[in-house]
């Protein structure tokens, strides 16, 4: 990946990640399928500002799904959970 500003697609908006930033002050992202994670770690501080820890990678295959006879598939995605710095919090409400 050559750009930093395309490795990151967009955060993960759920009730474990939810719970996971506030207890173990990580963050799940959606990322592109060809990141590796010192790209992800480098998206992060440059993009978000934060001081990365540690990162994990997670390669979900996507779903079969019918309507009818037809088959179809959802995408591949990659997800990444990033632990930050316990000096650093990420809040995705903090400007509402």
């Amino acid at each position: 990946m050559k750009d930093i500003y395309s490795v990151i697609k967009s955060p993960i908006l759920t009730e474990k990640a939810t719970i996971h930033n506030e207890k173990y002050n990580q963050i799940f992202l959606e990322v592109d399928r060809r990141a590796n994670k010192i790209e992800v770690k480098e998206a992060v501080e440059k993009v978000l500002k934060k001081k990365v820890l540690a990162v994990q990678i997670l390669n979900r295959k996507g779903k079969k799904k019918r309507s009818g006879r037809f088959v179809g598939k959802r995408p591949d995605t990659k997800r990444a959970i990033v632990r930050l710095y316990p000096d650093e919090k990420f809040d995705l409400f903090e400007g509402a």
